[in-house]
């Protein structure tokens, strides 16, 4: 019996993640890297896997309505199996229900044992039968509706629904599951935009300047991407544009000593390097070694010198670094709840009950790192969050207990079609169904004595 490939690794993905609690993004990388897929295959599990997880509640509501075990109680390697049928079946426009059906049943067998098989293809040709008339929640329960048709947990519907109404809230979620412009950063001490463009289409890649940002590019079929030779000779790094925003609102020059305190896997510190045209010093620090490693090896990738890594705890205090900063940037440790698009299973592995501790750590995160900035000097603090106690509320706070720091106008770094009368204020928050980025908040503050 013939096993799909990609289908086996997509498998071994969503068990690894539902089963071990691994996170996507690495589980992904992990078995892609281990096995010896096609490049068309690699592509294909990878869309099968993120898909599916995007969806996983609503594909076990399913479950539950049409088979006569509840998914609670299968097997995990069944359960998975049905997961990524019904994903094929509801979520697939190229893929014949034959084959959703037929691959899944292949699996079942090497997964389960006989009675495996024959119920997974039962369940799932009935739902193909179905698949129009599935009886969802009622819209007069909105946020059961909205939790179950957009496969976000009730809490963060509901929490939402209180901070932004029906109407945002509804096409956030919607948003909130589709595919994100795959983001690159021009290395500008190597190439130019233009020149990135011609080496990427000669490799046979599809790609056209971001959204908002001259540095920006949007790759538009990325595949094995530190395969590239553009990538090798660090000509570009992997970067939203909104995480690129809170580098260019810190506004760092050269020659100045800029301090990133939660700076891995490195997109922000190179940034910041590559705006100060590597001359200068910016010191990049994160409580891992073996994150630490990542981000030296994207500065040497780039051919930057100027950043220095160090293992340091930024929820701590260094006494050594007090007042010496001209330039800090605090991207702060988050619920992450702003790149979903990216992180489907955040959704799920994250909820509003960490969010107290969360905010806790921020604020001494943002207290430690607002002692380092000389007068004069300016921080970022910026977060891949649109909850508000997390951004303009943990500000506040902070504010209103350091009566030398203010917040600061940025909107005239910001592009044209990002301008808005918060970043007046000194502040900005992004939103993937307004603004086409990630989720992500910037606060700019100048201490002022």
């Amino acid at each position: 019996m013939a096993i799909d490939p990609a289908r086996e690794t997509a498998l071994k993905i969503l068990y690894d993640i539902n089963e071990n609690e691994a996170y996507s993004n690495i589980s992904v990388n992990k078995y892609l890297e281990a096995g010896e897929l096609r490049e068309i295959d690699r592509a294909f599990a990878t869309e099968l896997a993120y898909g599916t997880v995007k969806w996983l509640m609503e594909l076990d509501y399913i479950i539950d309505r049409f088979s006569s075990v509840k998914a609670k109680k299968l097997s995990p390697w069944i359960k998975n199996i049905l997961r990524l049928g019904i994903y094929q079946l509801l979520h697939t426009d190229k893929i014949p229900s034959s084959a959703a059906c037929n691959t899944s049943v292949d699996l079942a067998k090497r997964y389960g044992h006989q009675a495996s098989s024959r119920f997974v293809n039962a369940v799932l040709r009935n739902i193909a039968r179905s698949r129009d008339s599935i009886p969802y929640p009622e819209k007069k329960d909105n946020a059961g509706y909205l939790s179950i048709v957009y496969s976000h947990p009730r809490e963060l519907v509901d929490r939402w629904l209180e901070l932004f109404g029906g109407e945002f809230t509804e096409a956030l979620l919607k948003s909130n599951n589709t595919v994100p412009d795959f983001n690159v950063r021009v290395n500008t001490l190597k190439t130019t935009p233009d020149e990135l463009l011609e080496a990427l289409r000669q490799e046979g890649c599809t790609a056209r300047l971001g959204n908002y940002l001259k540095d920006a590019v949007v790759l538009e079929n990325p595949s094995s991407i530190s395969r590239l030779e553009a990538f090798k000779k660090g000509y570009f790094t992997v970067q939203d544009e909104s995480s690129m925003l809170a580098s260019v609102v810190l506004e760092p020059a050269e020659g100045q000593l800029a301090v990133d305190v939660c700076s891995a896997p490195g997109g922000k510190a190179t940034h910041l390097a590559q705006l100060m045209n590597n001359r200068g010093t910016v010191l990049a620090r994160d409580i891992h070694e073996h994150k630490l490693r990542l981000v030296e090896g994207t500065a040497a990738r780039m051919g930057i010198g100027i950043v220095k890594t160090q293992l340091f705890d930024a929820a701590g205090f260094d006494e050594s670094l007090e007042g010496k900063a001209d330039r800090v940037l605090v991207d702060a440790p988050c619920t992450g709840f702003g790149i979903i698009r990216k992180k489907p299973d955040i959704k799920y592995s994250r909820n509003l009950s960490q969010q107290k501790e969360i905010v806790a750590l921020q604020k001494k995160v943002l207290d430690n790192a607002a002692r380092y900035v000389k007068p004069g000097g300016c921080l970022v603090y910026s977060t891949c969050t649109i909850q508000p106690e997390e951004n303009l509320e943990n500000v506040k706070a902070f504010l209103g207990q350091n009566r030398d720091y203010k917040l600061a106008d940025f909107e005239h770094l910001l592009p044209e079609k990002l301008k808005t009368a918060t970043a007046q204020e000194g502040y900005i928050q992004l939103y993937p169904n307004t603004n086409q980025t990630d989720g992500f908040f910037i606060s700019k503050l100048v201490r002022v004595k």
